[in-house]
């Protein structure tokens, strides 16, 4: 059994799987790129859907579209792994809680990887769809399973303390600890302002999310939890609401290419 778990071990942190993992930030980083893109868009009187899911179709829609939708869900499905072999065989010399903190933060990494994969999995066999009435649609199943009410409001208290934990991350600069920044001052500076900026409005975007299941909850309209897309639509109403959303737009923009960066610099 422990001759499996060494060889699983090895074979997870392999050079050719890290490679491959890396290339996993860099499709979040596109993704959220694109995802910016379209809230400034959206600020600026246009149409889309500033998701995950629009994001991935907008992937789908290019020239390679069916070679850059398999070769990302390659790239996140690496990052997956190598998130679980963190989850399952890293952190050991740690104290206990500091150990676990570590092994659930690199578990939750792993199903976001995961999730990404599955979703550029179903628009590479053409079965994608609308995320938003997919969230929607998901909220009420659970509001209606027993206890379901108070599971989405955890759900969406968790989400919102995300966003601010992802805010106060930036602001922090704690980012900077988890990759090798350059030794050139000036790119130093620019990877930390990308950093910065980036995990802010990721941080805003989480907390609109949140904000939105916990009211849907409240009110017991399922169809208002619209997920992503949603909350940035719902910031482009408010007051001052299209220069704010332009603001989380570039945000998003600054934190795709600082994931992109992080393939480079992360250690992994």
């Amino acid at each position: 059994m422990k001759d499996a778990a060494d060889a699983a071990e090895e074979i997870t942190n392999s050079r050719p799987l890290e490679l491959v993992a890396r290339a996993g930030f860099a499709v979040s980083g596109i993704l959220h790129l694109l995802i910016g893109l379209v809230a400034i868009r959206l600020a600026m009187g246009g149409q889309g859907e500033a998701d995950v899911s629009g994001a991935v179709e907008q992937l789908a829609g290019q020239p390679a579209g069916p070679l850059l939708l398999w070769t990302s869900f390659a790239a996140c499905v690496a990052l997956a792994i190598w998130q679980a072999s963190d989850a399952i065989f890293d952190f050991e010399h740690l104290p206990a809680k500091k150990k676990l903190g570590k092994k659930a933060k690199a578990v939750l990494q792993a199903v976001v990887y995961a999730g990404l994969a599955i979703t550029l999995y179903s628009f590479a066999n053409g079965a994608g769809k609308d995320h938003t009435t997919s969230t929607s649609d998901l909220t009420a199943s659970v509001m209606k399973a027993p206890g379901g009410y108070l599971l989405l409001l955890a759900i969406g208290a968790a989400v919102a303390i995300t966003g601010i934990v992802y805010a106060i991350r930036g602001f922090r600069q704690s980012f900077a600890k988890h990759l090798r920044l350059p030794a050139s001052p000036r790119a130093r500076s620019a990877v930390t302002i990308l950093g910065v900026v980036g995990y802010a409005a990721k941080g805003i975007a989480l907390l609109l999310v949140g904000l939105l299941v916990i009211i849907a909850t409240i009110k017991v309209h399922p169809e208002e939890s619209t997920g992503l897309d949603g909350g940035l639509k719902a910031l482009r109403d408010q007051p001052f609401g299209i220069y704010m959303l332009a603001a989380v737009g570039v945000g998003l923009i600054c934190y795709g290419i600082f994931m992109m960066v992080r393939a480079k610099l992360a250690k992994m």
